[in-house]
């Protein structure tokens, strides 16, 4: 008898033991609503006093205790209510509840076959703050903290819902931030991602609390304005972030300066739909970027025609590369010194079936956003090396080079492959890369440049003087020629633009570079280019853009056919 009491009391003192050293809070009540069993864990985790847990209280005593502390103050109505006052479930139940601490449990209630019933406490909080990240972590930005595309796109909708059955405005902005990605690649990533967060700071300190801003992706943001919205107080806010973002944002000791272009749209005037408001305020965007930048501009119908327009030329493009559409003109650049043409440059015609010839402005801008100016320039470069086959040995073929071929890995290949497809030496062929490509170049493409001019291409620095026109970039890159902007020989006769043409010239001069000047359309302008020290020019003056079989009589009887032999006439 004494052996199986002291068993029974052992086995009492381990349960107790594994009662007070659960990390799980556990209460019995039996089934007269007596709280039989409550350990340590469950005092503490729901801040009950020792002694009136020790007493045997009743269950609802307990209750009462928490009623009047307020604990069940952050549950919602029903379910403070249930918890609060409705008697012990008789079927298995569990439940989630916050305390005024801000610890959240997960309750569960078993029912005992006797009656009463056993319930555990697990503290859940740091399980629920985990969920809670990782559900803020996916409707969010990681780099800046703003609200993500699905995020914007679901409050989007729910507001123009809202709209629909309510009636109302709203009004919605597109950003897209200008001169990011220079940023980005001179300074790096890191500098790149600095940048978007203080830009994301400073549209939130721009924005009323009810508006909603979101990073869309890349340097790319939104804002949708909370309230009632009209043309005044949207220009409004438009007008505080391109302020804001056109201040300079110092990046570890190096200043940026960026600005942003905004496209504005209103529902239900521009439409009830996310897919068709969001179109239209980028389509402003596109027109404040096309109409100067750092600006913005409310969405106009005209702007859905002139997407049109451009769906259909870009359609129109395509099918032009497949069917040959294209031509090109060759314009005779002159050396000033022999009065001979020392080259020709490629200038790219289309021929459009229905809307006749079309010079390069209408669409190499579109080619080049769409990326289709990478196939085309190659078909250019091809073209030009064939005909080059043609020229006097003495002639070079200049081709112009887009920034968006200057990007693509492959241009050294395609030049490559085209000099020999066509049997041609290097030295035939000179590549223009635009002012605005070069000084924007990353280490990867300064390299293709470098490896262009290892092969033994020639590289021109074109228009020069159409921008901020870089020395660092004729510093570093390897440049034979700078051609000068057409603006600075229309313009020569003025003392400002003499000065400009007399400091580039200096300029190629102590770098080892020719001047060759462009644009050149009366006799007094080429007499002071002369004067100035440019070794070559081009313009009306001394012939225009022709098609190949029209050079005969411009290089003197020199040209045959490509694949020809060469012959000189008498």
């Amino acid at each position: 008898m004494q052996e199986s009491a002291a068993r029974l009391r052992a086995s009492t003192a381990l349960l107790d033991a594994t009662l007070e050293h659960m990390d799980q809070g556990l209460m019995m009540i039996d089934e007269a609503g007596v709280v039989r069993v409550c350990n340590e864990r469950a005092i503490a985790l729901l801040d009950l006093p020792p002694e009136l847990m020790r007493s045997g209280p009743d269950f609802d005593e307990v209750r009462r205790h928490q009623i009047a502390r307020e604990d069940f103050a952050r549950c919602d109505a029903a379910l403070r209510e249930q918890v609060a006052r409705a008697p012990l479930s008789t079927h298995p139940y569990t439940y989630e509840r916050e305390r005024p601490n801000g610890t959240v449990l997960e309750i569960r209630t078993v029912p005992l076959p006797t009656g009463g019933a056993v319930r555990t406490y697990t503290d859940i909080t740091a399980r629920k703050a985990a969920e809670a990240q990782v559900a803020h972590m996916a409707r969010h930005d990681a780099l800046t903290g703003l609200p993500n595309r699905a995020l914007f796109r679901d409050s989007l909708d729910q507001r123009l819902a809202a709209l629909r059955r309510h009636g109302g405005t709203c009004g919605l902005l597109c950003l897209d931030l200008d001169a990011f990605k220079a940023v980005n690649d001179t300074l790096g990533h890191l500098a790149g991602d600095a940048l978007l967060r203080t830009v994301a700071a400073r549209i939130r300190a721009c924005l009323r609390q009810e508006d909603l801003a979101a990073r869309l992706g890349g340097d790319e943001f939104a804002v949708l304005l909370g309230g009632e919205a009209c043309r005044r107080s949207a220009a409004a806010t438009a007008e505080r972030l391109v302020a804001a973002l056109r201040e300079p944002v110092d990046l570890g000791g190096r200043e940026a300066t960026i600005g942003v272009s905004i496209g504005i749209a209103f529902a239900p005037e521009h439409g009830v739909d996310s897919d068709a408001l969001l179109r239209r305020a980028d389509l402003a965007l596109y027109r404040a970027k096309s109409e100067g930048r750092n600006t913005f501009r409310h969405f106009a119908a005209a702007m859905d025609q002139a997407a049109e327009e451009r769906r259909r030329l870009e359609l129109d493009l395509r099918l032009a590369l497949q069917r040959c559409e294209f031509v090109l003109h060759y314009q005779p650049v002159h050396d000033l010194a022999s009065g001979r043409v020392a080259a020709v440059e490629a200038l790219l015609r289309w021929d459009h079936p229905t809307r006749g010839p079309l010079a390069p402005a209408a669409f190499l801008p579109l080619a080049e956003e769409t990326g289709l100016i990478v196939p085309l320039g190659e078909w250019v470069l091809r073209t030009a090396l064939r005909d080059a086959s043609g020229l006097p040995p003495e002639v070079r073929v200049a081709v112009n080079v887009a920034g968006a071929q200057l990007r693509q890995a492959g241009l050294v290949s395609a030049v490559r492959a085209a000099l020999a497809a066509a049997g041609e030496a290097p030295e035939r062929l000179e590549l223009d890369i635009a002012e605005r490509a070069a000084e924007g170049a990353v280490a990867e493409e300064n390299g293709r440049l470098a490896d262009l001019a290892a092969l033994g291409v020639g590289l021109a620095f074109d228009d020069f003087g159409a921008g901020a026109s870089s020395l660092g970039a004729l510093r570093r890159l390897p440049f034979g020629r700078i051609k000068l902007d057409r603006s600075l020989a229309a313009s020569v006769t003025s003392p400002e633009s003499t000065g400009l043409v007399r400091a580039a010239v200096a300029l190629g001069r102590a770098l080892g570079m020719e001047v060759t000047a462009k644009g050149v359309e009366t006799e007094a302008q080429l007499a002071r280019l002369r004067d100035e020290g440019c070794t070559g020019a081009q313009g009306f003056l001394l012939g225009r853009p022709t098609p190949f079989s029209a050079l005969l009589p411009v290089l003197g009887g020199t040209v045959t056919h490509p694949g020809r032999r060469r012959s000189r006439s008498a």
